[in-house]
Protein backbone atom coordinates (compact mmCIF):
# COMPACT_ATOMS: atom_id res chain seq x y z
CA UNK A 1 0.00 0.00 0.00
CA UNK A 2 2.54 2.69 -1.40
CA UNK A 3 0.60 6.39 -0.34
CA UNK A 4 1.90 8.46 -2.45
CA UNK A 5 -1.16 11.18 -2.44
CA UNK A 6 -3.10 12.04 0.19
CA UNK A 7 -6.76 13.93 -0.20
CA UNK A 8 -7.34 15.84 2.47
CA UNK A 9 -11.68 17.00 3.29
CA UNK A 10 -11.56 20.16 5.41
CA UNK A 11 -9.31 23.01 4.63
CA UNK A 12 -9.97 24.43 8.57
CA UNK A 13 -7.67 24.56 11.72
CA UNK A 14 -7.00 20.84 11.35
CA UNK A 15 -7.43 19.71 7.36
CA UNK A 16 -4.55 23.03 7.05
CA UNK A 17 -2.29 21.59 9.59
CA UNK A 18 -2.39 18.18 7.84
CA UNK A 19 -1.97 19.19 4.25
CA UNK A 20 1.33 21.48 5.40
CA UNK A 21 2.62 18.55 7.42
CA UNK A 22 1.71 16.05 4.66
CA UNK A 23 3.34 18.79 1.96
CA UNK A 24 6.39 18.93 4.01
CA UNK A 25 7.06 15.57 3.78
CA UNK A 26 7.01 14.93 0.37
CA UNK A 27 3.08 13.90 -0.12
CA UNK A 28 1.27 15.53 -2.95
CA UNK A 29 -1.74 17.01 -1.46
CA UNK A 30 -4.80 17.95 -2.58
CA UNK A 31 -6.89 19.93 -0.05
CA UNK A 32 -10.88 20.49 -0.18
CA UNK A 33 -13.33 22.92 1.32
CA UNK A 34 -16.93 23.68 0.28
CA UNK A 35 -15.96 27.54 -0.68
CA UNK A 36 -13.25 29.29 -2.66
CA UNK A 37 -12.70 31.90 0.52
CA UNK A 38 -12.12 28.68 3.13
CA UNK A 39 -9.30 27.11 0.60
CA UNK A 40 -7.68 30.43 0.24
CA UNK A 41 -7.24 31.02 4.31
CA UNK A 42 -5.64 27.95 4.38
CA UNK A 43 -3.22 28.56 1.90
CA UNK A 44 -2.43 32.07 3.28
CA UNK A 45 -2.19 30.24 6.86
CA UNK A 46 -0.05 27.32 5.73
CA UNK A 47 2.50 30.06 4.21
CA UNK A 48 2.58 32.36 7.34
CA UNK A 49 2.93 28.98 9.02
CA UNK A 50 5.93 27.79 6.86
CA UNK A 51 7.76 31.36 6.83
CA UNK A 52 7.58 31.03 10.84
CA UNK A 53 9.38 27.31 10.04
CA UNK A 54 12.11 29.09 8.19
CA UNK A 55 12.71 32.13 10.45
CA UNK A 56 13.34 29.27 13.27
CA UNK A 57 15.96 27.35 10.54
CA UNK A 58 13.53 24.41 11.12
CA UNK A 59 13.14 24.23 6.98
CA UNK A 60 14.40 26.31 4.36
CA UNK A 61 13.03 28.41 1.97
CA UNK A 62 13.29 26.19 -0.81
CA UNK A 63 11.28 23.13 1.48
CA UNK A 64 8.86 25.92 1.87
CA UNK A 65 8.14 26.50 -1.89
CA UNK A 66 8.84 22.56 -2.55
CA UNK A 67 6.38 22.23 0.12
CA UNK A 68 3.62 24.56 -0.73
CA UNK A 69 3.92 23.41 -4.90
CA UNK A 70 3.25 19.87 -3.74
CA UNK A 71 0.01 21.35 -2.38
CA UNK A 72 -3.65 21.53 -4.64
CA UNK A 73 -6.62 23.16 -3.71
CA UNK A 74 -10.27 22.10 -5.25
CA UNK A 75 -14.03 22.39 -4.57
CA UNK A 76 -15.03 19.27 -6.08
CA UNK A 77 -14.82 16.31 -3.97
CA UNK A 78 -14.76 14.32 -6.44
CA UNK A 79 -10.81 15.19 -6.90
CA UNK A 80 -10.62 13.36 -4.39
CA UNK A 81 -10.60 10.09 -5.75
CA UNK A 82 -7.62 9.27 -7.37
CA UNK A 83 -5.99 9.56 -4.01
CA UNK A 84 -4.08 7.20 -2.12
CA UNK A 85 -5.41 7.90 1.08
CA UNK A 86 -8.40 10.13 2.35
CA UNK A 87 -8.52 12.10 5.20
CA UNK A 88 -11.71 13.62 6.93
CA UNK A 89 -11.13 16.95 8.84
CA UNK A 90 -14.46 18.20 8.72
CA UNK A 91 -16.25 20.04 11.57
CA UNK A 92 -17.43 16.97 14.56
CA UNK A 93 -20.24 16.21 13.74
CA UNK A 94 -21.30 12.63 12.49
CA UNK A 95 -24.19 13.43 10.28
CA UNK A 96 -21.62 15.99 8.16
CA UNK A 97 -19.21 13.06 8.33
CA UNK A 98 -21.14 10.52 6.36
CA UNK A 99 -22.39 12.57 4.31
CA UNK A 100 -19.25 13.44 2.99
CA UNK A 101 -18.11 9.42 2.56
CA UNK A 102 -21.47 9.12 1.12
CA UNK A 103 -20.65 11.54 -1.61
CA UNK A 104 -16.82 10.30 -2.22
CA UNK A 105 -17.28 6.69 -2.36
CA UNK A 106 -18.41 6.49 -5.56
CA UNK A 107 -14.89 8.07 -6.46
CA UNK A 108 -12.65 6.46 -4.90
CA UNK A 109 -9.84 4.00 -6.48
CA UNK A 110 -10.63 0.56 -4.96
CA UNK A 111 -7.39 0.31 -3.06
CA UNK A 112 -8.04 3.96 -1.42
CA UNK A 113 -7.54 4.35 1.76
CA UNK A 114 -10.78 6.10 4.04
CA UNK A 115 -9.70 7.58 7.27
CA UNK A 116 -11.23 9.93 9.67
CA UNK A 117 -10.02 12.73 11.82
CA UNK A 118 -12.66 12.66 14.16
CA UNK A 119 -11.65 13.12 17.86
CA UNK A 120 -14.72 11.20 19.44
CA UNK A 121 -16.70 9.82 16.96
CA UNK A 122 -16.79 5.61 16.70
CA UNK A 123 -14.75 4.61 13.77
CA UNK A 124 -17.07 1.24 13.62
CA UNK A 125 -20.29 3.40 13.02
CA UNK A 126 -18.56 5.38 10.11
CA UNK A 127 -16.44 2.47 8.56
CA UNK A 128 -19.58 0.50 8.20
CA UNK A 129 -21.42 3.54 5.91
CA UNK A 130 -19.14 2.56 3.56
CA UNK A 131 -17.99 0.27 1.18
CA UNK A 132 -14.55 -0.77 2.81
CA UNK A 133 -14.98 -0.89 6.56
CA UNK A 134 -11.77 -3.26 6.31
CA UNK A 135 -9.67 0.24 4.50
CA UNK A 136 -11.57 2.31 7.10
CA UNK A 137 -9.41 4.02 10.14
CA UNK A 138 -9.27 6.51 12.86
CA UNK A 139 -6.38 9.19 11.96
CA UNK A 140 -6.56 11.92 14.78
CA UNK A 141 -3.92 14.70 14.42
CA UNK A 142 -3.32 16.92 18.02
CA UNK A 143 -3.62 20.68 17.31
CA UNK A 144 -1.95 22.14 16.09
CA UNK A 145 -0.73 19.83 13.92
CA UNK A 146 2.50 21.25 12.61
CA UNK A 147 4.00 21.72 16.24
CA UNK A 148 2.30 18.58 17.93
CA UNK A 149 3.65 15.28 17.67
CA UNK A 150 1.30 12.64 18.09
CA UNK A 151 -1.23 11.32 16.02
CA UNK A 152 -3.74 8.90 17.71
CA UNK A 153 -4.30 5.49 15.11
CA UNK A 154 -8.38 4.08 15.90
CA UNK A 155 -8.80 0.49 14.50
CA UNK A 156 -12.34 0.03 13.77
CA UNK A 157 -13.98 -3.79 14.12
CA UNK A 158 -13.18 -4.51 10.71
CA UNK A 159 -9.67 -2.37 9.87
CA UNK A 160 -6.99 -4.88 8.33
CA UNK A 161 -3.84 -5.25 9.55
CA UNK A 162 -2.49 -3.83 5.75
CA UNK A 163 -4.44 -0.84 6.40
CA UNK A 164 -2.68 -0.04 10.22
CA UNK A 165 0.20 -0.97 8.73
CA UNK A 166 -0.02 1.75 6.08
CA UNK A 167 -1.17 4.49 8.43
CA UNK A 168 1.66 3.55 10.30
CA UNK A 169 4.06 4.62 8.23
CA UNK A 170 2.63 7.15 7.20
CA UNK A 171 3.16 8.36 10.57
CA UNK A 172 6.49 7.73 10.87
CA UNK A 173 7.02 9.97 7.05
CA UNK A 174 5.39 12.63 8.87
CA UNK A 175 7.81 12.48 11.56
CA UNK A 176 5.52 11.98 14.23
CA UNK A 177 4.34 9.23 17.09
CA UNK A 178 1.59 6.89 16.83
CA UNK A 179 -0.22 6.05 19.66
CA UNK A 180 -2.31 3.07 18.96
CA UNK A 181 -6.38 3.39 20.71
CA UNK A 182 -9.23 1.04 21.00
CA UNK A 183 -12.79 2.40 19.28
CA UNK A 184 -14.47 3.51 22.36
CA UNK A 185 -15.82 7.17 22.63
CA UNK A 186 -13.09 10.20 22.63
CA UNK A 187 -10.51 7.40 22.60
CA UNK A 188 -7.78 8.21 24.74
CA UNK A 189 -6.57 11.91 24.49
CA UNK A 190 -9.86 13.25 24.62
CA UNK A 191 -11.13 10.81 26.85
CA UNK A 192 -8.44 11.90 29.59
CA UNK A 193 -8.31 15.76 28.50
CA UNK A 194 -12.25 16.87 27.92
CA UNK A 195 -13.08 15.89 31.43
CA UNK A 196 -10.59 17.50 32.84
CA UNK A 197 -12.05 21.03 30.78
CA UNK A 198 -15.24 20.21 31.42
CA UNK A 199 -14.58 19.74 34.94
CA UNK A 200 -12.69 23.17 34.81
CA UNK A 201 -16.32 24.73 33.35
CA UNK A 202 -17.85 23.39 36.02
CA UNK A 203 -14.99 24.99 38.46
CA UNK A 204 -16.03 28.49 37.18
CA UNK A 205 -20.27 27.84 37.17
CA UNK A 206 -20.34 27.25 40.67
CA UNK A 207 -18.17 30.28 41.33
CA UNK A 208 -15.46 28.29 42.82
CA UNK A 209 -12.89 30.32 40.57
CA UNK A 210 -12.91 33.09 37.75
CA UNK A 211 -11.75 32.66 34.47
CA UNK A 212 -7.99 33.63 35.63
CA UNK A 213 -7.97 32.14 38.52
CA UNK A 214 -8.91 28.65 37.45
CA UNK A 215 -6.25 28.64 34.28
CA UNK A 216 -3.61 30.40 36.65
CA UNK A 217 -3.87 27.44 39.44
CA UNK A 218 -3.47 24.71 36.69
CA UNK A 219 -0.38 26.83 34.37
CA UNK A 220 1.48 27.37 38.07
CA UNK A 221 0.05 24.51 40.15
CA UNK A 222 0.12 21.65 37.57
CA UNK A 223 2.56 22.97 35.30
CA UNK A 224 0.46 23.12 32.23
CA UNK A 225 1.49 25.14 29.28
CA UNK A 226 -2.13 26.48 28.90
CA UNK A 227 -5.18 27.12 31.22
CA UNK A 228 -7.68 24.57 30.86
CA UNK A 229 -10.08 27.57 29.83
CA UNK A 230 -7.50 28.79 27.11
CA UNK A 231 -7.17 25.35 25.87
CA UNK A 232 -10.81 25.07 25.68
CA UNK A 233 -10.86 28.51 23.73
CA UNK A 234 -8.33 27.24 21.47
CA UNK A 235 -9.96 23.96 20.90
CA UNK A 236 -13.81 25.67 20.04
CA UNK A 237 -15.78 25.00 22.59
CA UNK A 238 -18.59 23.76 20.57
CA UNK A 239 -16.01 21.23 19.43
CA UNK A 240 -15.16 20.80 23.12
CA UNK A 241 -19.23 20.30 23.76
CA UNK A 242 -19.80 17.85 20.48
CA UNK A 243 -16.66 15.68 22.49
CA UNK A 244 -18.95 15.43 25.81
CA UNK A 245 -21.43 14.48 24.35
CA UNK A 246 -20.67 11.90 22.72
CA UNK A 247 -18.98 10.56 25.75
CA UNK A 248 -21.92 11.18 28.10
CA UNK A 249 -24.20 9.43 25.63
CA UNK A 250 -21.60 6.81 24.58
CA UNK A 251 -20.67 5.54 28.04
CA UNK A 252 -23.90 6.74 29.38
CA UNK A 253 -22.33 7.92 32.83
CA UNK A 254 -22.98 11.27 34.82
CA UNK A 255 -19.20 11.85 35.14
CA UNK A 256 -19.44 13.15 31.77
CA UNK A 257 -22.02 15.29 31.53
CA UNK A 258 -21.34 18.78 29.81
CA UNK A 259 -21.88 21.60 31.67
CA UNK A 260 -24.56 23.91 31.94
CA UNK A 261 -22.19 27.07 30.71
CA UNK A 262 -19.73 24.85 28.12
CA UNK A 263 -23.49 24.83 26.60
CA UNK A 264 -24.95 28.29 27.03
CA UNK A 265 -21.13 29.41 25.78
CA UNK A 266 -21.96 27.53 22.26
CA UNK A 267 -25.30 28.52 22.18
CA UNK A 268 -24.62 32.40 22.45
CA UNK A 269 -22.06 31.46 20.05
CA UNK A 270 -19.09 31.97 21.63
CA UNK A 271 -16.99 29.32 20.77
CA UNK A 272 -13.22 30.79 21.56
CA UNK A 273 -10.67 32.15 19.62
CA UNK A 274 -12.39 31.49 16.28
CA UNK A 275 -15.57 33.61 17.07
CA UNK A 276 -12.86 36.28 19.21
CA UNK A 277 -15.08 35.52 22.14
CA UNK A 278 -15.46 32.29 23.99
CA UNK A 279 -13.93 32.32 28.16
CA UNK A 280 -11.43 35.13 26.85
CA UNK A 281 -12.72 37.71 24.60
CA UNK A 282 -10.33 38.11 21.93
CA UNK A 283 -11.30 41.80 19.87
CA UNK A 284 -8.42 43.71 21.96
CA UNK A 285 -4.98 44.00 22.00
CA UNK A 286 -5.44 41.30 24.84
CA UNK A 287 -7.22 38.46 26.18
CA UNK A 288 -9.73 39.79 28.27
CA UNK A 289 -11.81 37.32 30.73
CA UNK A 290 -15.62 36.77 30.47
CA UNK A 291 -15.96 35.62 33.64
Amino acid sequence: MGIKTVGIVGAGQMGNGIAHVFALAGYDVKLNDISQDGLDKAMALIRRNMDRQVSKETITRDDMETAIARISTTLALPDLGQTDLVIEAATERETIKQAIFEDLLPHLKPETILTSNTSSISITRLASRTDRPEKFMGFHFMNPVPIMQLVELIRGIATDEPTYNACLEVVENLGKTAASAEDFPAFIVNRILMPMINEAIYTLYEGVGNVRSIDTSMKLGANHPMGPLELADFIGLDTCLAIMNVLHEGLADTKYRPCPLLTKYVEAGWLGRKTKRGFYDYRGETPVPTR
